[in-house]
C-alpha cells in the first residue's frame, strides 16, 4: 500500500475532529480498527471514510452498540464486501440503520430487505451519508475528498485550501471542511483565516467543541486572552475528556494569573493523558507554580 494511503490516528483526529477515546472505542466495537503494518499501525481512505460515517451516524442518534450489531450482520450477509461503511450506502431514521447495496435496501440484523413502500417513509427523514441529495452537496463531498487527498500527499496546504473552498462554496453549512481548513491556516500561521473559518463554525453549531477548542487556541496566540478563556472553557464543558482543551486552558488562566483555575486544568490534563508527550510539562507545572495537590500529580 501506497504511504499516501495510510493515516496515524493523529491524522484522523485532526481530519475528521475525533478523539483518541473515541477510536477506540469504535475499535474495541469492531465499528473500523487500525491496521497493523511492518512499523506502525494505520488507517487507509476507506477506513477515513468508514469513520466519518460512523461519526455522522452516531451524531444523528444511532447507538454504537446496535451500530456494531447491524455491521456484524451485514458482514456475515455480504462477505463481498469488506468494509461496508465504504463501500455501501448507509441510511438512518436515528434509530435503525438501513443498507443500500445495488439498489436494494437490507436491514443488517433481520436479514430482510425492506420493500420501497416501507421506506419512502424513512427517506423523508433521512440523512444519507456518503451519497447525499442534489447536485450541489455531491459537488462538495467531491471537493471535500480532494481536500482529503491533498492532505494525505502532504503537497501544498494551499491546493487543500483551495479544495475545502470549494466544497464550502458548494455547501457553505460544511462545518467540517470549515474546521480542517481552519486548521490548515493556522499551520500556515494565517491566525486571521484560521480565526474567520472557525467563527463561521460557531455560527453553524454552537455547541462544537472543537470549533470553541481551535478558535480558543487561536484567541490566545493573537493575545484575546480573556475570549480565548471564554471559548476553552466552554470547550472543556461540552466535552470534559478533551485533555488538550485543558492544557490549552491552563495556560490561558496562567496568563491570566487565574492561578487557582489553571491548577484545575493542569491536574485534568494529567489525569486525562498522564503518559501523553506534554503530560512531564504539565507536572512541572504544577511543581514549580506550587498548585499540585495530590502525590499522582507530582510523579
Amino acid at each position: 500500500m501506497d504511504d499516501t494511503n495510510r493515516f496515524s490516528p493523529e491524522d484522523v483526529q485532526r481530519i475528521l475532529g475525533l478523539t483518541a477515546k473515541q477510536l477506540e472505542h469504535w475499535d474495541r466495537l469492531g465499528l473500523v480498527s487500525l491496521q497493523q503494518g511492518q512499523e506502525t499501525r494505520f488507517y487507509d481512505f476507506r477506513d477515513l471514510i468508514g469513520l466519518r460515517t460512523v461519526k455522522q451516524l452516531i451524531e444523528q442518534g444511532v447507538r454504537a452498540d446496535r451500530l456494531q450489531r447491524a455491521l456484524t450482520a451485514l458482514r456475515e450477509k455480504l462477505d463481498q464486501a469488506q468494509a461496508p461503511l465504504a463501500e455501501l450506502r448507509v441510511l438512518s431514521d436515528g434509530k435503525d440503520v438501513i443498507v443500500e447495496r445495488n439498489g436494494a435496501r437490507l436491514e443488517p440484523l433481520s436479514g430482510q430487505f425492506v420493500l420501497n413502500f416501507e421506506t419512502r417513509e424513512i427517506d423523508e427523514r433521512v440523512r444519507v451519508f456518503g451519497a447525499p441529495a442534489g447536485a450541489s452537496k455531491r459537488n462538495a463531498d467531491a471537493w471535500f475528498a480532494r481536500a482529503l487527498d491533498c492532505e494525505s500527499a502532504a503537497g501544498p496546504r494551499s491546493e487543500a485550501i483551495d479544495a475545502y473552498g470549494r466544497a464550502l462554496e458548494a455547501d457553505p453549512q460544511r462545518i467540517d471542511a470549515l474546521l480542517n481548513c481552519g486548521t490548515l491556516y493556522y499551520e500556515d500561521g494565517n491566525l486571521e483565516k484560521a480565526s474567520e473559518c472557525f467563527e463561521r463554525a460557531l455560527a453553524l453549531d454552537s455547541g462544537n467543541a472543537l470549533a470553541h477548542f481551535n478558535l480558543g487556541s487561536v484567541l490566545d496566540e493573537t493575545g484575546k486572552l480573556e475570549a480565548a478563556r471564554d471559548h476553552l472553557r466552554v470547550a472543556v464543558r461540552l466535552r470534559p475528556d478533551h485533555a488538550d482543551a485543558h492544557y490549552n486552558l491552563a495556560f490561558v488562566c496562567e496568563k491570566l494569573k487565574a492561578l487557582p483555575e489553571a491548577r484545575g486544568h493542569w491536574e485534568a490534563y494529567v489525569r486525562l493523558d498522564p503518559h501523553g508527550p506534554w503530560a512531564s510539562y504539565a507536572r512541572q507545572r504544577l511543581r514549580t507554580a506550587g498548585m499540585a495537590k495530590s502525590a499522582n500529580i507530582r510523579k
